[in-house]
């Protein structure tokens, strides 16, 4: 019977890949199999959003996500952040391996919100693992078992290696999704008031709001 074992070394970013990605450095570790021939690895990543501490200008970034920070004792939660697979290579003992962690950038997304509202330290995070371990036995015949629903590990990403990421594939700009129906109206506006950018566009608007806030 097989075992396997597994552990995150570091972390960085992928860069000129099509989306912005991740890159955690998987430490492998095989067991008491002498040769293991791959491992078909899928991993889940949640976010142990307790597991850290906030400052003041955090939690107000946070607010959309768990609300003001004196409902934190019930709202403040682990959340789900991607799933992710890999094929392991043959292996003796041990391998280190790159898990790429495709990330979006997308503001209706609760990750992006939460690293997005972080200004450093570290996001904790827990990797769940499970798959097929394929490896060979001291007579050399080929063996098949699962991976255990109990591994996992825990890694705490430096908030630099996300903001340094996004700062790379998406320089001084954030995105946007809009419904076509809102985005229609927006674009209208834009024409009408003879407004070149969209950057000035909403600032036009903000403006606009600003003016009708009682003082």
């Amino acid at each position: 019977m097989s075992d396997i074992d597994f552990s995150v070394e570091g972390a960085n970013s992928l860069e000129h890949a099509a989306v912005p990605t991740l890159v955690l450095k998987l430490r492998v570790r095989g067991g008491q199999a002498r040769s293991i021939q791959n491992v078909l690895l899928q991993c889940q990543i949640q976010i142990e959003s307790v597991r850290r501490q906030y400052t003041p200008d955090e939690q107000a970034e946070l607010i959309d996500l768990f609300g003001t920070p004196d409902r934190w004792g019930e709202t403040l939660r682990s959340m789900h952040w991607t799933r992710v697979g890999t094929l392991v290579p043959p292996f003796e003992g041990e391998t280190l391996v790159d898990l790429q962690v495709p990330c979006t950038y997308d503001f209706n997304v609760a990750a992006t919100k939460y690293f997005y509202g972080l200004e450093q330290g570290e996001i904790p995070l827990l990797l769940l693992f499970s798959g097929s371990i394929f490896y060979r036995e001291e007579t050399g015949l080929l063996q098949v078992t699962q991976i255990p629903w109990s591994k996992e590990a825990r890694y705490r990403l430096p908030v630099s290696v996300w903001k340094r990421m996004m700062e790379f594939y998406y320089p001084n700009s954030a995105w946007l999704c809009l419904r076509h129906d809102v985005f229609a109206q927006l674009y209208q506006f834009k024409c009408l008031e003879g407004i070149p950018t969209w950057d000035q566009t909403i600032q036009r608007l903000l403006s606009l709001k600003a003016q009708k806030v009682p003082s």
